[in-house]
């Protein structure tokens, strides 16, 4: 009983997503535009993340066990 109980649960938690498109709630409004700016960023652009936000992975993986090289500033604690 505890199992179904958990699954109805869980799938009416997975159920409550929204797929309508973002707007601001009831008497709120968006930032105001940036200094510069033609128009106001839309939801879609402030949810965008910057390069530098989400850096890309940039470190090869290892294959296989190589031996680690020597590091000069891998220092025990003082």
């Amino acid at each position: 009983m505890r199992i179904l109980v958990a699954l109805a649960a869980s799938a009416l938690l997975c159920a409550c997503g929204s797929r309508a498109p973002l707007t601001p709630p009831k008497g709120a409004s968006l930032p105001p535009t940036p200094y510069g700016a033609d128009s106001p960023p839309t939801a879609e652009e402030l949810l965008r993340r910057d390069a530098l936000a989400a850096p890309e992975r940039s470190v090869e993986l290892r294959r296989r066990s190589e031996e680690r090289q020597d590091d000069p500033f891998d220092l025990p604690p003082e």
